[in-house]
Parts: C-alpha cells; structure tokens; sequence
C-alpha cells in the first residue's frame, strides 16, 4: 500500500473523516469540470456516511449520482442501495432527480446491467469500447474482503474491459448488478470506508497478504483508494494514522 488507513476511534468518527474527504475530493473536481460522476455503495456504514455527507454545506447539484453496486430489488425494498441512499442522502441533501442514475433492480439482473451500461456510456459520451472515470468512488468491504458485489473466486474479477455485469452471489441466494474492476481501477479518486471487529481480518489479509485479487477482491482498488477504518476493523493493523478530527 502507499498509504496508511486513516483510522478513526469508532464508525461514526470514520465517516466523518471519510465524508470530509470525499467533499473536497468533490470541490476540487467541479474546480476542473462543469460536472462530476460519484459512484457510492450500500451498507451499514454507508448509511453513517450518507448522513455525513446530507449534512455537510456541500451543493449537489452539479454532482451525479451512481451506484457500485445493487441488489435485484425494488427501490423500495429495505435491501435496495438506492433506497438507502435516497433515504440518508439523495432526499435530505436535495440532490436533482436528474442527476440520479440508479441501478433498476426491479429488472431481471441482465437486463439492469444492460440499462446500466448503456446510461454510463451516454454520460460519458463513449463510443467505442474506452471505460469511463468517475471522479470518485466510494468501495465497502465486507467480512471475506469482497468489494462491489465482487465475491472472491468470481470470474468477474478477471474482467478489466467491461464496464458493468449481472452475477449471482450464492451465499446470499441473490442475484446483483455491480461495476467492474477495469472501471473501478481507471477512477480518478477511489475511498473506500470499513468499520467492525468482523472486517479486522479482511483488513489484515488486504493489506498484508499477498497481491491475489480473486482470493481478496478489495485488493482491486486497494492500491489507489484512501481507506477509512475505525479502531476495531484495525485492530489486526500496525503503523496506523489516527484521525483526531
């Protein structure tokens, strides 16, 4: 890794910092460009996130929203990322229906992804097979060290010219839409926010095991992403930078 984790003293502290960082992240790229592209994630500690950042000064309406990843469930379903977001973030901080671009997991799971693609490319502007650069984003990580909906041993992990794809996560009897990793790799910034004694391991593994993405798929992004842990996800840490903030 080039960079420490930015260790906070609990969850609600990691997203704070992650927050705070994301907002500049954001300012400095609307200083370059008319608009941005921000892909978020789903999560428990997202939902600290989306509240941070609902609640920061920041002005939305030149930012578009995108989805890392979602599960194949209505909008409405407690499941849905989009529905968290648009809970904790999209509705109180009055982001522009016009810059939302979710995932329709109400679709079958192929379907969606098509759908998916197909506005990523028509915001982008892309005609031929380049992929695109998000300005920022957000990756979680879960107990096994998957990230995205990108589980260790999926074939998916091998994919670096695709943009999105439908597969099924079996541990969850659940069929998901997720981005892929050529796309995840090519972001302009990438954060990536972890909190729990559960992700201590993954952390471990991630940072100290070796280079084997299809074992520890959050390797994928791990090398460019600044990381937001909380004290306890870093507890199989050493050398750690602790946020005071």
């Amino acid at each position: 890794m080039n960079t420490a984790p930015i260790v906070a003293a609990d969850a609600p502290a990691a997203a704070e910092a992650c927050a705070r960082y994301i907002v500049a992240l954001l300012d400095d790229a609307l200083s370059r460009r008319e608009v941005v592209a921000f892909a978020v994630s789903g999560g428990a500690a997202v939902s600290l996130l989306f509240d941070k950042l609902a609640a920061s000064a920041f002005h939305w309406d030149r930012v578009h929203l995108f989805w890392v990843d979602e599960r194949v469930v209505p909008p409405t379903d407690d499941a849905s990322n989009y529905g968290l977001a648009y809970r904790r973030l999209i509705e109180p901080a009055h982001i522009p229906v016009a810059n939302i671009h979710r995932i329709y997991g109400e679709l079958d799971a192929p379907e969606a992804a098509v759908r998916y693609v197909a506005d990523i490319r028509g915001f982008f502007h892309l005609d031929g097979a380049e992929l695109p650069r998000f300005d920022v984003v957000q990756l979680g990580m879960g107990p096994d060290a998957h990230t995205a909906s990108l589980f260790p041993g999926s074939p998916l992990i091998e994919d670096r010219a695709g943009i999105a794809a439908a597969v099924f996560a079996p541990q969850f009897n659940q069929w998901r839409v997720t981005l892929l990793p050529g796309l995840l790799e090519a972001a302009r910034s990438t954060v990536l926010l972890a909190t729990g004694a559960e992700k201590a391991e993954a952390v471990r593994a991630v940072f100290h095991g070796p280079y084997d993405p299809k074992k520890y798929p959050a390797q994928i992004a791990a090398r460019q992403a600044v990381w937001f842990l909380d004290r306890a996800a870093a507890q199989e840490r050493i050398e750690i930078k602790l946020d005071n903030h």
